[in-house]
């Protein structure tokens, strides 16, 4: 019986460690690191609590911060939909609603993650932070997140 059940957790194990394919002609699911795309969907599912009936998602903004980071992330593989993305640099007119929620690139410690994020409503309205995100049986969970700006 105990064999059976060791047995049972190493293929479980093996499975994990699988590399994952992308669909044909959509989106890799994997980012450069093929984490950043996970620990982002975590902390847009438990901080923002994204796509539940009555919290859809603003557009998303994937902060680059002048680097060549560009994650091509399969949200709904996490259970996630972003309606839309947000370009900074598209030119906006007076009484434009501007919304968005960004993530910047996701840096890694033997700790596990941190990531800058921040949430735009519409002017003096939303917030900004860092989450700490650690990987787990389970995947990636958000263990704490703090406010760095609020507005």
């Amino acid at each position: 019986m105990r064999a059976a059940a060791v047995l049972t957790a190493a293929l479980a194990l093996t499975a994990c460690a699988a590399p994952v394919e992308p669909a044909p002609g959509g989106p890799s699911p994997m980012a450069e690191n093929s984490n950043d795309c996970a620990v982002i969907a975590a902390v847009a599912r438990e901080h923002y609590r994204f796509n539940t009936a009555d919290n859809l998602p603003p557009p998303l903004w994937l902060d680059a911060e002048g680097s060549d980071w560009s994650p091509r992330c399969d949200w709904s593989q996490y259970g996630l939909s972003f309606p839309s993305t947000f370009d900074p640099n598209t030119h906006r007119g007076p009484g434009d609603r501007v919304q968005w929620v960004s993530f910047k690139r996701p840096r890694y410690s033997g700790e596990g993650a941190r990531v800058e994020t921040g949430i735009l409503h519409g002017p003096l309205n939303g917030r900004g932070g860092a989450c700490r995100v650690i990987s787990g049986f389970a995947g990636w969970t958000v263990i704490s997140c703090e406010d760095s700006w609020i507005s």
